[in-house]
């Protein structure tokens, strides 16, 4: 797969993760300073690892929420939290991943992504 091949397949999972809405934001966002950087997690993020056939995209997703969360990356957390529902886990299921975060990554680590997490999905569901 050359790199625009890798780009369109990135975008098209993108998309599909991540909404329409917000892709368009970034995407809209992208000037000449983060254009490079735009391309690149396309291309690589999504176009590379979110495409490979060795794990679904809910296994995928509850691999990044308990990266981010552990991380402290908020925003990612809830960007990730909202892309989790629609690759289909449950709020229960989120919690189960952050419930996870807790033990191996720390209280105050899972604290943290609760809170963002709870956010989160109040905003979805209302």
């Amino acid at each position: 797969m050359d790199d625009r091949e890798r780009h369109d397949a990135g975008m098209a999972v993108r998309r599909q993760v991540l909404g329409d809405a917000h892709v368009d934001r970034a995407v809209a966002g992208t000037d000449e300073f983060t254009a490079d950087f735009q391309d690149f997690i396309t291309r690589y993020a999504w176009g590379e690892i979110w495409t490979r056939p060795g794990l679904d995209r809910r296994t995928r997703s509850c691999i990044t929420l308990a990266i981010v969360a552990t991380l402290h990356h908020d925003e990612e957390l809830a960007m990730h939290v909202r892309a989790a529902l629609r690759n289909g886990l449950t709020p229960e299921e989120v919690c189960e991943v952050l419930l996870q975060v807790g033990v191996y990554a720390g209280v105050p680590a899972a604290n943290r992504a609760f809170k963002v997490a709870q956010q989160t999905l109040r905003q979805e569901a209302g």
